[in-house]
Order: structure tokens, then sequence, then C-alpha cells
């Protein structure tokens, strides 16, 4: 019989967990909960006696000093308080339990020995609730708040209760969450050639192929080639494809992994009629951009690997590259907040990683889109309330980025209704790779013929699978649930030192991440480096038996990595990792064959030629209709209170201080951290980016941004994502980047784009992506800021109970950038009292999709756009001015206008301003409100020492800037027009109303 061992504070202690639950109850749900205390269970279920159980407890599994434990006991009949409800929480049997995995290891060092496949450690929670509760309320409490149905299970039962449930026998208290699923091992085959459409069409819907009528069709067509056919029976293969066979092809040819909407040929057609042909979207406006900029910058081209790679590289100096990616973790993580965005940050960890011959992680960047965390409306069943998929991604964030010891430097939460049904869960990593190892470039890799195929760290679950089909769909009520991972990063980042080590030590050639596919696509991508493979599945170690040989090639379960190992270092390889405790198996072969090729105890379960997998899908042809969308003006009268208006917009969810959030994540750790995430006198205000020491040996440093404003899709996605462009670039340039050496990463999120019964509107959505394809072209060849990686997520919309919420068309855009000497960094914080005060860049009446416009309930037409000529002059002025060190403070205008940047660049420093508007530069602006809260692109607030005025002013000249003021030391924001004050608020006021929201 298993051992229950519970453990929980003394009574004299705070439960920060229990208090932090009451709260959230009575806030998020309205329940009268008046305390909650928690006990941490542990369920060990091992052959051994009870004496060694209580040192268990009093050993690894408690702190003495802080915690008391029982075992087999029931320890919350021992709480300070009484109490009417427990709710026990414990995860479903083969959901990763990461708590579970630490406590196993923790008992084998106490028992001195290892424990056997059918021995393991499960954990749980309980909640003990007190207040005036029904047993209704208490089971709305789990559901809402607790846990999470999908991947976990709850036991509610009053005080009354728990007596008689721990006297029954068996006590369910006390029943294994172990996989005991099928072990019959089946593979199997379905014949193509005997289907119809429909039943194609059919078949690729219920095996969550995601694939269509054409593709379905060009897969029967190649089992039906005679070729094909003479080469399957030598390998024992009939002409039916294998579900092996099937469920890679599904994999390779999803959106998620093909990208098959950026690479179709489209016809465009825009609103006078005219048509012409975009011939890959990705080619056409991305991939051309970035080799035009190369092609100018000749001999000086600092990109060492785009496109080509899990993530892109640029050189730093003359030691070190820089790799950078940002993936999505959307759907994952509206169907399990925690587990998908725990998956998302551990799995983009892995993407720099296994670039080139691996990076060392420097950096971790997130950027979130949620529905309101106050929506009081009416969700449709199966969605999960904005606020509980807020509070689960941060937690799931937070806990892979702080745990994998990789600072968070940087990153943004928006707000919109129509992230209800998906949320946008984007997660950056950047790393630096030596630009030598073992005498050849340090970004290249390549695998041989007769390379040994290695995995390594984590084991293979039902965790994960589908999940790149998955995403390769609308969200619906059957949604997989295998597609949901828990991402280990204690796991992972063993894995990650042991191959950086092996890596220094030359023992492989070629590395790469289990991601979207598993092995097949990990093994199936580097198997393209050598022109084929042989995989043996049944070697494969599992978390439990039971797996179908189709389920262990494309589990995604994490903490994984393939790498191709030399024959004459492979003994070398694995040694080196059991030395530092991960697990390394040898699964198989890489050939010249040609075949991509898996076999299950000896027998072929897949046979397909590489470049049929590889390169067989149908190309789409999708046609675009571009309607310029025309929004309402409503007669908004000037405000009589421009302080009131400004306090007003300070306190809206996509402005005000996201400290609460901060906080959480570590962005000191590795001790590179120049400006962080939050800066000024109190360590509180806004950062626009991020500057980092990468290599503690030199001051040069990087610099990393990102823009992102999705209301303007509303209008124009052209402008929206142009808008995007220049807000990343003005960012790093506030903070001291420059355009001589800056790259940017693409994210595009994009609902249905594809015309169809389900979506309508799919040629005008495919116009407004084309649309956003030819700004990042256009802003990004303008600045010569080239594309070196990106990513794209193409079905973020979700139809439950008849209801469809899709996304607004959103991109991401990120940029890295270098900078010469970290210690000429500036931070947005006024500094001094006497400073001058300039606005750097003209202000138009652009007050379309801005936050001034939702805060009246209107859109409007007139949308910020981006002058790339006059913004590229004043970011390059400006750049020098910050290198020259004439710059005290520099802040971008965004969100909010002019009237948000000057009072955050007061209250950053805990200073007051003077501000003349009447100086302000302007242009066709009649109205304050519109001067203050005009979102105008390419602008900034900067401070200037009065002793570096007349530089500042020859250097800035061409730039657009002004005087507009000074900062005081009184501690109020002063703006006069025409000789007459029209606002006076205070600084405390101000920062006040800016941090309320959010000071949870």
């Amino acid at each position: 019989m298993p051992h229950r061992i519970e453990v929980m504070l003394k009574a004299h202690l705070r439960d920060a967990l229990g208090e932090k639950t009451a709260r959230r109850a009575r806030e998020d749900l309205g329940l009268a909960v008046e305390a909650v205390r928690t006990v941490q269970v542990y369920l060990v279920d091992a052959a051994m006696g009870e004496k060694v159980a209580v040192a268990a407890a009093a050993g690894p599994f408690s702190d003495p000093v802080t915690q008391l434990y029982g075992v087999n006991r029931p320890l919350a009949q021992e709480l300070p308080f009484p109490w009417e409800w427990l709710v026990e929480v414990g995860f479903r049997p083969g959901v990763t339990d990461n708590e579970g995995r630490t406590a196993r290891e923790a008992l084998e060092l106490l028992l001195g020995r290892r424990l056997g496949p059918e021995e393991g450690v499960y954990t749980a929670r309980q909640y003990c609730l007190h207040g005036k509760l029904s047993r209704q309320d208490v089971e709305r409490l789990a559901q809402g708040l607790l846990a999470n149905d999908l991947i976990q299970r709850t036991t509610v039962v009053s005080a009354a209760e728990l007596a008689e449930l721990w006297a029954a026998r068996p006590n369910p208290l006390y029943q294994v969450p172990r996989v005991s699923g099928r072990t019959e091992v089946r593979v199997e085959e379905v014949d193509l050639g005997a289907l119809s459409d429909e039943a194609l069409v059919r078949l690729s819907r219920d095996r969550v192929l995601v694939l269509n009528l054409q593709e379905m069709q060009a897969i029967r067509d190649y089992f039906r080639r005679p070729d094909v056919l003479a080469r399957r029976r030598e390998v024992g293969l009939s002409g039916a494809a294998t579900d092996v066979e099937l469920e890679v092809l599904g994999q390779t040819w999803s959106e998620h992994c093909k990208h098959k909407i950026f690479n179709a040929r489209i016809t465009y057609r825009d609103e006078d009629g005219r048509e012409e042909i975009v011939d890959g979207l990705f080619d056409t406006y991305i991939r051309r951009g970035t080799q035009e900029i190369r092609d100018r910058l000749g001999g000086d081209d600092w990109c060492l690997s785009v496109f080509k790679d899990n993530a892109g590289v640029i050189r730093l100096n003359d030691r070190y590259g820089v790799a950078f990616k940002v993936e999505t973790h959307n759907s994952p993580s509206a169907l399990d907040p925690y587990g998908g965005a725990l998956t998302g940050i551990v799995g983009v960890n892995r993407d720099p990683f296994g670039t080139g011959m691996g990076a060392r992680l420097v950096f971790n960047t997130d950027v979130f889109c949620f529905g309101p965390p106050d929506y009081r409306g009416e969700l449709p069943k199966g969605l999960l309330h904005p606020k509980r998929i807020f509070e689960g991604v941060r937690e799931g964030v937070e806990h892979g980025g702080n745990q994998s010891g990789i600072p968070t430097v940087n990153g943004s939460i928006l707000f919109d209704e129509r992230y209800l049904g998906k949320p946008l869960v984007f997660c950056g990593t950047g790393g630096v790779i030596p630009l030598e190892v073992c005498g050849r470039p340090g970004h290249e890799k390549r695998a041989r013929p007769g390379d040994h195929i290695v995995m390594c760290g984590g084991r293979i679950g039902k965790d994960g699978i589908h999940g790149a089909t998955f995403s390769s769909e609308e969200l619906h009520e059957g949604s997989p649930a295998t597609a949901v991972q828990i991402g280990d990063p204690i796991t992972q980042k063993k894995m990650t030192d042991f191959l950086l080590r092996a890596r220094d030590l030359c023992l492989y050639n070629s590395i790469t991440d289990n991601g979207a596919g598993g092995l097949s696509s990990s093994v199936g991508e580097m198997a393209e480096e050598t022109g084929g493979f042989e995989l043996h599945l049944d070697r494969a170690p599992l978390k439990y038996p039971g797996l179908q040989p189709w389920e262990i090639l494309l589990s995604e379960a994490q903490e994984r990595m393939t790498v191709a190992v030399p024959p004459d270092r492979l003994e070398a390889f694995m040694a080196l990792a059991a030395k530092m405790g991960v697990e390394a198996t040898d699964l198989g072969v890489f050939t010249d064959s040609g075949v991509f090729h898996c076999l299950y105890e000896g027998r072929t379960v897949a046979y397909l030629d590489m470049d049929f997998v590889h390169h067989g899908v149908p190309r789409l042809e999708l046609r675009a209709e571009w309607r310029p969308p025309r929004h309402e003006e409503p007669e908004i009268p000037e405000p009589a209170d421009l302080g009131a208006e400004l306090r007003a917009i300070l306190g809206r969810w996509n402005v005000c201080s996201k400290e609460y959030v901060v906080r959480q994540y570590d962005h000191e750790v590795q001790g590179g951290s120049v400006v962080k995430p939050l800066a000024g006198a109190a360590h509180d205000g806004p950062s626009d980016a991020a500057v980092l020491r990468p290599d503690l040996d030199s001051f040069e440093g990087l610099v990393v941004a990102h823009g992102i404003c999705p209301r303007y899709s509303d209008i124009d996605t052209y402008h929206m994502a142009a808008c995007a462009v220049d807000e990343a670039v003005r960012n790093a340039v506030a903070v001291g980047g420059g355009l001589d050496l800056m790259a940017g990463l693409d994210n595009f999120c994009w609902c249905d784009p594809v015309q169809s019964e389900k979506t309508p509107d799919g040629h005008y959505k495919l116009a407004q992506l084309v649309r956003a394809n030819r700004a990042l072209y256009d802003v990004c060849t303008a600045y010569g800021v080239p594309c070196i990686s990106g990513k794209d997520s193409m079905k973020n919309d979700a139809v439950i109970g008849g209801v469809k919420i899709s996304i607004p068309p959103t991109l991401l855009f990120s940029v890295v950038a270098r900078m010469a000497d970290v210690r000429r960094a500036v931070t947005l914080d006024a500094k001094r009292p006497g400073d001058l005060v300039y606005v750097v860049g003209v202000t138009y009446p652009e007050t379309g999709a801005s936050e001034y416009a939702a805060r009246h309930g209107f859109v409007g037409n007139a949308v910020p756009r981006v002058r790339t000529e006059s913004a590229r002059a004043r970011y390059l002025a400006l750049s020098e001015a910050i290198r020259r060190g004439l710059v005290a403070s520099c802040h971008d205008c965004s969100d909010g206008g002019l009237g948000v940047a000057l009072a955050e660049t007061a209250f950053s420093g805990g200073l007051g301003m003077t501000v003349d508007l009447g100086a302000v530069p302007a242009e066709g602006v009649d109205r304050l409100d519109v001067l203050l809260f005009s979102e105008s692109q390419s602008r900034f607030v900067v401070t200037v020492a009065p002793g570096a005025r007349a530089e500042f002013e020859a250097l800035a000249a061409e730039a657009g800037a002004a005087l507009v003021g000074e900062v005081t030391e009184a501690p109020e924001l002063r703006l006069d027009a025409g000789g007459r004050a029209v606002l006076r608020e205070g600084i405390p006021e101000l920062k006040a109303a800016w941090q309320r929201p959010m000071a949870w």
C-alpha cells in the first residue's frame, strides 16, 4: 500500500498561497471565503516501511524549522482554525508532475537505490476552506480557480466527511494516478486507394491530421506510385499507409510546420480592382527584404544565419554571435494556461540552444495578449476567464524562466476582448554562440551519414501528441487534451549544461530540439543534412508503457534534444551524459538512403521518401480582396479637464503599470542586466527596452526591444505592422541602440485567412495579411533592419458553443541591437531639476484606434502612419546624441501619446515638469486633447542637461526636436498653452492612477 505524507506550515506562519487563494476567491468569484490553509501531499508508491516513510517526511519532504508533517494521517485535522471544506487537487495519470519527479529523486538518495518502473512519487495539494460556502460554491471554486479539469482531478469533502473518508477501505485518497493504459502495440494500416474524397476528408478530421482534400489526395497518389510500391514491398510493407506514416505527414505538412499560407500563391485585389500575384508572402516580402539589406551591407554583412535554423544569428563582436527566436504557444495556453505557457518558455529556450552548435542562453522576453482581467460578460462554456488565463500564463512563464536561470529582461501585456477565445503567448529567448566551435563556424552544423541519432533529456509520454496539428486549427470543444504539456525546467537545465559541455568537447556534429512533432520533426529535419535515417522507436525511453509507435514518434513531451554523434565519439558522449545525470539514448543512425525510415522491434513501420515528406505538400492557391473599412468619426467635445483625462488614460489596462508581473520574474540572474524592465528613482518606471552584457569581459552589450499595436488593425493592417516595427526600433533607440547593427524577428498571429464556409470573410483577412507583410518589407528596408527569424500562427480563432471569437490581426516585431558601450545606456526617468525637456518628432492628428479613442468608445479612421525618411534621420541623430553622452533621459511616445510619455518621464524620476504645449512640433493639430493623446509614431520625450544644450540642438536640428520646457523639483506636471495653464496635476496622483489597476 502506498504511504501518504502530508506537509503544512506551522500555525504561526503565514500561508501566502492560502491568503492569495482566499483573496482571489472573494475578488474573482465573489465567494465568501474568509481563510484558506494549504497542505502539500506526497503519495509514495514504493517498497518501503513506515520508518522509512517517516524519515522521508522528516527529511527531504519537509523543513523542520517551518513545517509540520504527518504520515498516513490527515494533517488537516490539526489546522489552527476551524475549516468547513477541503479540496484536494492532483494531476491526472500521465500528466507531468515536476514536484513528484524531484521528490522521487530525493527518495532515491534516501533509499540508496533507484525506484523501479512501477514505483513513483505523486503530489497533490489540499485547500482547507473557512467561510460560508455551500458544496456548490466549493465545486465552483475548485473548477474556477483551484484546478483545470483537463489535467487535474479533484476531491471535495466537508470537515465532517474527512474522518469517514479516511476510514473507508479502500481509501480513495490513496489512489495512485499511475498510467494503466493499453500495452498491446498495434500498427494500423489504411488503404487510401479504397477511400472516396469524402472518406479522405473524414480520415483527416478523425485523426487530427488537419490536411485538406488536395493534400490527402496527394498522399493517396503517392502510395499508388509503382516505384513506391516496389520499394515498400522490399521492407515488408504493402501499398496501404501505416498510421505512423499518416501522422508523420500530418505533422510535417501542418500549417504550424510548413507555413502553407505564407508560402501560398496569392491573387491580391486592391480597392480599385487592380490585381497582382504575390508569389509567397515569405519570399516576396520577408526573405527579399532581408536579402536586399544584406546586399547593401556587402562585406560588412553581420548576419550569420537567417531563416535556416531554429533561430537567427548575428555577429556581436569578434568572439560571439547572438541567436534570437520568438515563438507562440497560444492554443495550449487556452486549454491549460500554466502548462501551455511553461512549455512555451522552456520550448523557445531550446530554439537558440539548438541553433548552430548550441548557444548559451542569456535572456528571455515575453509578450502576452489577454482578454480584460475585469471582464464581466458571459463566457461561452469551455472558455476560461481571462484573469485565470492571465495568472496561469504569468506563473508558467515565471517558473520556466526563473528555474532555468535565464533573466527575463523585456516584455509587454496587452488586453482586448477579442483575445478571450485564444490568448497570445509570445515567448522569446536569446543566446550567445562562439564564432568558432571545434575548428568550424559556431553557427553552422551538419549531421553526417553514419552519425548516431541520440535523444537526450526527458522521456516520451502522451503529453504533447498532436501539438503541431492542434496549433494548425481553430480551438473547439473537441480540441485534443493530449496537446497539453507541462515542461520541467530543472530537467532541461541539466540537459543544456551537459550538452554545452559536450559541444566544447566536440562530441557531436549537429543538434536540434524535439519541438513540434517530436522525433518526427527533429530527426526528419536533421536527416535533410544527410539524406535519410533509420530510427528504432522501440529503443526510446518512455514515461510509462502503452504508447503506440506513432505516439512515440510524434509526442512533443518536453526537455528533449536530438544530436548527431559520430561513431568514434559515441562512447565518450554517453559516458559524459551518465556522469552529469542526463538520460541519453541511441535510437539509430543517419543515412544517405533518401528514406524516412522508422522501425519498431525490427519491423518497418514508416518508409517514406524524404523528398515527399519535406517537399510533397501541394501549394495553396489563395485569393485576397482588400476593402478599406470605414468607421464613424463622432464629434467628441474637447475635455474641460485634461488632467482627469490624463489620469483616466494612465489607468487603462494597456497603459497602466505592469509592475505586479515584472516583480515576479528574475531579471538579475547571470549578472548581465544593465537597463532593467523597471527603472527610475524608485525602480518602478516602465523601461522602453532592455540592455544587457552577455560577455562580462566586455562593455559591449545587447539591446532587446519589441513593438506590438494590434488595435490599429481595425483601420488598416499595413499601418498596424508599420507601427509595430517602428515602435520596436524607437524603443531600442530610446535606451541607446542604433540602426548600424539591429536585426528583427516577425511573429504574425492571425485569425484564419482562408476563405471557407466557416470563414466567409477569408479573402479580406488574407488581404490584411498581405498588407501587413508589405509594411514589414517597406519599413525594415527603409531602416536597414533585416528580419533574421520569425514565426506565424494562422488559426487563432475559437469556436465554442457555436460562438466564434477571432483575435485582431497581430504582429509582434522584436529587435536585438548591438551597443558598443553599455555605460552610455540611458533610461526614461527625468534625472535632475533644471534639465531641459525636448519633444523629438512631429505630432499629427492621428487618434484612430488609439487609447484615447477607445476610452471614448470609437475607433475612427486617422490611424498613425510611419514616415520612414524623417524617422530614420531622427533615429540616427538621437543615437549619436546618446553615444556622445548628451542625453539625460529618453522615453518613446506610444500608447496614450505625448501626455502619457511626459507623465511617465516625470513620475519615474520623482520630479516635476513644466511644458509649453505651444512649442511642441505639430502639423494639422488644432486641439489640445489631440496634441496630448495622438499616437503619432517616431516621437520621444528627451531631457538634456543645460550644459549639453548647444551640442544637442546642433545634432538634433534635422530630427524635429523642440525645446518645450524643463524638469522641476516640485512634483507637479504643469502644461501651458497660449500663455494659460491647461493642466496642473500632482506627480504622486498621476503615478497612483497609473499603478492602481494592477496593484494586486
